[in-house]
């Protein structure tokens, strides 16, 4: 029971993680199409 409790606990841990990155990206990508429109004006 407690190995299950522990891998549920890892897994989100993982999934909150990698959520997290994905926004970052996001917001980098974002902010880099922003630059070039603003650049082409």
């Amino acid at each position: 029971m407690n190995c299950v409790k522990l891998l549920l606990a890892a897994g989100l841990l993982l999934s909150l993680a990698a959520c997290n990155t994905m926004a970052g990206f996001g917001k980098d990508v974002q902010e880099g199409g922003e630059a070039i429109e603003k650049s082409a004006k």
